[in-house]
């Protein structure tokens, strides 16, 4: 079945390379749902998002001869999604943070969803209320797996600054999540 779905994708992918204007919208139709969730996770709402998508699938149909065939087609897809949510960020919102402070870098989140038993839908509207640069900086580091160098150079910061800002972020969502525990306490005891 999955081999049926990337031969369908790939016959699609061709005749975009073509300028198949019907493979090209199967694409989007195609892809479009699950490339929405990724901009959702750095928007700050759904119209921005959907202007993300538009912005990204515009750059995947410029640049469709650069995908080598490395990797899948949807990661190539998915990582220009990202890059397009970058790219808007920097142009609405510089970032300005200064305080030196070194981010522990362990696998908190994990934690939380096993020991506040967390539904994964739950942490993703918690991120979502982070400020839109920690938010950024989060989603890059713990959802797509970017360094901290990575971070830096693409959203024009330091790499202790990206530090910095994902350990913010985590206070804040561990706030988050311990307010939401203790109500869950309080109202199994009241």
């Amino acid at each position: 079945m999955i081999t049926t779905a990337n031969n369908r994708l790939k016959t699609i992918w061709e005749g975009c390379l073509t300028n198949d204007r019907k493979c090209q919208e199967l694409l989007y139709k195609l892809l479009s749902p699950g490339m929405m969730a990724v901009c959702l996770r750095y928007a700050t709402d759904k119209d921005e998002a959907q202007d993300i998508l538009q912005e990204g699938f515009i750059k995947v149909f410029k640049n469709m001869n650069n995908y080598r065939g490395e990797g899948s087609l949807e990661g190539w897809i998915r990582r220009i999604m990202v890059h397009a949510a970058i790219s808007r960020y920097r142009k609405l919102k510089p970032m300005v943070l200064v305080e030196d402070f070194t981010a522990d870098e362990s696998a908190w989140l994990s934690r939380s969803y096993n020991e506040h038993g967390l539904e994964v839908q739950d942490l993703m509207n918690l991120i979502h209320k982070l400020p839109k640069n920690y938010r950024s900086v989060f989603n890059l580091y713990a959802i797509e797996g970017y360094s901290h160098q990575e971070i830096g150079q693409s959203l024009g910061m330091s790499e202790l600054l990206s530090r910095t800002t994902l350990h913010r972020a985590r206070g804040i969502l561990k706030d988050m999540i311990g307010s939401i525990t203790t109500r869950e306490e309080h109202c199994l005891a009241g």
